[in-house]
């Protein structure tokens, strides 16, 4: 029997990217949807269900992805509310590859250093991969500063966060001065940058002048770099005495990762891959 994988996408087009991925991750067809709604999920949800018996419902899955995080998040839990009982099918949830690129960005660290011991602040804390990359720091005990050019966008995300993190380990922080920055990293252990394209957070001599500085990771792959001196096929290199990972260092995991979590799904009819399960593949990834 054919695997099968439906992509819901709420860009207009479905991403060509994620379509590829699932035809190399060992999806036998790829279904693509583009401009999905909530309202359009339940019959294209059915339409997965209905067709196949219980048995063999493990052979088809669904791909949550697109561009508008906010979107794919509504989609995904409509899909959920749209499964019965036996009727249901696997689904991995990955918009704009911000679950897979932060499990990526955790598993690479985590080679390095045990988290529980470090504090660490994610630049661009408050976007789709800066908040999952908190929130999986927070998981594997880490203390965390969040940054986002305002300190009521970086409290807001906290908030969030805080609802599943309680003891206190996170902190809001804003970037908007030159002593904002210097205050951030005072104490940290490891820096994740996670903003925007174009927005450098730290010069090269601000970075590696910091004490206690063991790790960088900077996920910006367009110029210029979110660390500079930061190249982006950095993978492990040691600049100073401190381990240095850029954006295609860390891709060539997080393709890993992606096509893995693709494989699983048609291990069983009920798995949901999300931000949690995809650290735990990356966990699996890494060992291998």
């Amino acid at each position: 029997m054919k695997r099968i994988l439906i992509q819901f996408d709420p860009d207009k087009h479905p991403s060509s990217f994620d379509r590829v991925v699932a035809i190399d991750a060992g999806a036998d067809e790829v279904f693509s949807y583009g401009g999905v709604e909530p309202e359009d999920v339940a019959g294209l949800v059915h339409g997965a269900i209905f067709t196949r018996g219980p048995a063999d419902l493990k052979n088809s899955a669904i791909f949550v992805g697109g561009n508008d995080v906010e979107a794919a998040e509504v989609i995904a839990a409509k899909i959920k509310q749209t499964f019965f009982g036996p009727m249901r099918v696997s689904v991995m949830i990955d918009p704009n590859g911000s679950n897979t690129t932060a499990a990526a960005a955790i598993a690479a660290a985590r080679v390095h250093l045990d988290l529980s011991e470090i504090t660490a602040v994610v630049f661009g804390g408050t976007g789709p991969v800066g908040e999952r990359i908190a929130h999986l720091l927070l998981k594997y005990g880490a203390g965390v500063r969040i940054t986002s050019r305002t300190i009521e966008r970086s409290t807001e995300v906290c908030d969030r966060l805080r609802e599943r993190f309680p003891d206190g380990r996170l902190t809001a922080c804003e970037t908007g001065t030159a002593d904002g920055r210097k205050s951030i990293t005072r104490g940290i252990n490891a820096i994740f940058a996670a903003g925007a394209a174009g927005v450098q957070f730290l010069k090269q001599p601000q970075w590696q002048g910091i004490e206690g500085l063991k790790l960088v990771v900077d996920l910006n792959a367009v110029p210029p770099a979110g660390l500079e001196g930061i190249e982006v096929t950095d993978k492990g290199e040691t600049r100073d005495g401190i381990t240095c990972y850029g954006a295609i260092g860390v891709g060539g995991l997080k393709m890993k990762i992606h096509k893995a979590a693709v494989n699983r799904l048609f291990d069983a009819n009920d798995l949901i891959l999300t931000t949690d399960s995809i650290d735990e593949l990356a966990t699996e990834v890494v060992g291998r």
